[in-house]
């Protein structure tokens, strides 16, 4: 007779308790994360890392904002910053904030705007 089965969690919530340790939301420096966020990877992946780690590692070669990180790892963002935060605190990878409009300068260059549009209507 074989032992029974355990419930499988359809939610992914132990899953999710598991990959954070338990943790509910990112500390330090990574609690002002957000979805337009810029990480970049600054160290390869160890031997023994989890693999939830060196996937961020590897697919940040490039920065990649933590949007698109969530999306390719299928991870909810607060369960991805905590592991972000992980990698923070380690010096594993930066956070590049966007920068905001009222900071990015006067806007686009118009010269260059109106080249792109004679160019277009050319064709």
């Amino acid at each position: 007779m074989s032992a029974p089965r355990r419930p499988v969690d359809p939610s992914g919530l132990e899953r999710y308790y598991v990959l954070t340790g338990g943790r509910s939301g990112p500390g330090g420096s990574a609690s002002s994360l957000d979805v337009a966020t810029l990480v970049v990877a600054r160290a390869a992946p160890l031997p023994g890392m989890q693999h939830e780690h060196e996937e961020i590692l590897r697919r940040c070669r490039d920065p990649l904002s933590v949007a698109e990180l969530g999306a390719h790892l299928g991870l909810p963002f607060n369960i991805l910053a905590v592991l972000l935060s992980d990698l923070l605190v380690a010096g594993r990878v930066e956070a590049r904030n966007p920068i905001p409009a009222h900071d990015a300068g006067r806007g686009p260059d118009l010269a260059l705007l109106e080249e792109v549009l004679s160019g277009l209507e050319r064709l």
